[in-house]
């Protein structure tokens, strides 16, 4: 967390200072920041298999295209285990060899029902 604030410039004491959080934030802890949670669901979305290998097959590169729409309902407090599940949207081919997919990523957090990021992923597929 403190490694992300140093690279974004973002230090607010929510995310750095553990003793104004437990004075000052209604979380009392230091929290991840937002960014941080959502720039991890490339990571946490590898863990997740295929339901359908096949698909993938003749994939050469896959792209991050975007962010239709993201919401952060919950905060991420420092050492907290995070994991993501995915719902297929939509595929559209977008060129020759080119498929869009739209997913939307939930990122969830251990022991709570609420969760800390929804966000609908774009990724392009590159078939050759």
């Amino acid at each position: 967390i403190n490694l992300f604030a140093d690279a974004t410039m973002d230090k607010q004491f929510i995310h750095i200072d553990p003793e104004k959080s437990a004075e000052l934030s209604p979380y009392k802890v230091t929290i991840a920041h937002g960014f941080l949670t959502l720039s991890l669901i490339v990571h946490l979305g590898a863990s997740i298999p295929p339901k359908k290998p096949e698909a993938l097959e003749g994939v050469y590169m896959g792209v991050n295209y975007g962010l239709d729409k993201v919401r952060f309902p919950g905060p991420v407090p420092v050492n907290s285990k995070i994991r993501a599940r995915h719902r297929f949207m939509s595929a559209e081919l977008k060129a020759p060899g080119v498929i869009q997919i739209k997913r939307e990523v939930t990122v969830e957090l251990d022991g709570s029902d609420k969760p800390v990021c929804v966000a609908e992923s774009l990724m392009r597929l590159m078939y050759g």
